[in-house]
């Protein structure tokens, strides 16, 4: 069956902000324009919906209409099986979900081809479970057991919504391992886009370091911050806001700089011009640490993970292997002494990899190739 002939829904969580999934639809509505899109609530800007879905309307479930769903959406969590079970597919040949929740479990026939790109099997269902409950102050009560209960109900639902998958791709080795893990499934691995030419190489460095995230506990900036307070020599920008800010800032000495949300210019800016970018996260990918790396900057970061994929230990950065500030500070040491061993051309030339361009050469050529298995055995 030749492509253009078939008819493509594009399905997708939920839809509020430009984060790494959404660059991901954004992507797939570059390919497929035709392509209509369901979404369990949509609240992007118009510039948003613009990038993301070039001004469609996303078809959205009754979550949208709940009270305080803008905001709060995620507090109906719970819903979120019985709303994406809700859509009627039935009149399209192809699905593309992009998950990290619940827009695999969509409902299909055997005649319609379901292919999942899947950022992650749900954290807080599966191997993050009990840090979640940890933070969330849910371990005992009567709470903490209605919590419990139902993440034991959502791993079943994950679990079994698995097998209406015809293919899965994951956007790094260490998520193709997770689902393996989890729902016993191969998945071919496709690294999700990044604007690097959004990101100039720059070779002239200042004198400093720099983070960004969002200031939430698994990004442990907390430890970044430690370790540069232990290093009072050595300047540190950190960029970002969060829940974690009092924690964070609490750690801070002289040498460590506070530049709260940055984006755009500004924030391209500080990676273009950083020494070398610090990431401890366990991140399924990072994108922001290859936005670094466009920029020629190299990046000193935990080897498990994503970082494990996109850092090479002495080409393009330093790798550390525990998520601790005496780990980071060795790191940071052992950057300096091979510091002058990192070409920012170099850097720059091994980001354009993971360029969108490429990106979408990939899915398209995996799309096609399968619906032709698909639809003609």
């Amino acid at each position: 069956m030749i492509q253009s002939k078939l008819k493509t829904a594009i399905v997708h969580e939920w839809l509020v902000n430009y984060a790494g999934s959404e660059r991901v639809v954004e992507s797939f509505t570059n390919i497929w324009s035709e392509a209509d899109i369901f979404t369990l609530v949509d609240f992007l800007n118009q510039h948003e919906s613009d990038t993301i879905v070039k001004g469609k309307f996303p078809q959205t479930s009754f979550i949208q209409k709940l009270p305080f769903a803008k905001k709060h959406h995620r507090t109906y969590l719970p819903l979120f099986p019985l709303a994406i079970e809700q859509f009627d597919l039935s009149a399209y040949n192809v699905i593309l979900s992009s998950a990290h929740a619940v827009a695999k479990g969509v409902i299909t026939s055997s005649q319609q081809l379901h292919i999942c790109y899947c950022h992650t099997p749900m954290r807080y269902a599966w191997d993050f479970t009990h840090q979640y409950l940890k933070e969330s102050n849910l371990q005992k009560g009567v709470k903490a057991a209605i919590v419990k209960l139902f993440l034991h109900y959502l791993r079943m639902w994950d679990y079994s919504t698995a097998n209406r998958v015809d293919y899965f791709i994951a956007n790094s080795k260490y998520i193709a391992k997770r689902i393996k893990k989890i729902y016993n499934k191969d998945a071919d691995v496709i690294y999700p886009p990044v604007d690097t030419k959004l990101f100039p190489c720059e070779t002239n460095k200042e004198n400093y370091y720099v983070t960004a995230s969002r200031f939430v506990p698994y990004k442990r900036i907390d430890l970044i911050v430690e370790a540069f307070a232990k290093m009072p020599d050595k300047k540190l920008i950190v960029i970002g806001e969060g829940p974690e800010k009092e924690k964070i800032y609490s750690k801070a000495k002289k040498n460590i700089e506070f530049l709260g949300y940055q984006e755009g210019d500004a924030l391209k800016k500080y990676l273009q011009k950083a020494k070398a970018f610090v990431f401890a996260a366990e991140e399924d990918f990072g994108i922001i640490v290859v936005e670094a790396l466009a920029c020629g900057t190299p990046v000193i970061a935990l080897r498990k993970g994503g970082t494990a994929e996109t850092i090479v230990h002495l080409k393009n950065g330093i790798h550390f292997n525990e998520q601790t500030s005496d780990a980071i500070m060795d790191a940071v040491l052992e950057f300096e002494k091979n510091e002058q061993r990192f070409d920012s051309l170099a850097i720059n030339n091994f980001a354009v990899q993971f360029d969108r361009s490429v990106f979408e050469k990939k899915i398209a050529e995996f799309v096609t190739e399968k619906a032709e298995k698909f639809f003609n055995q």
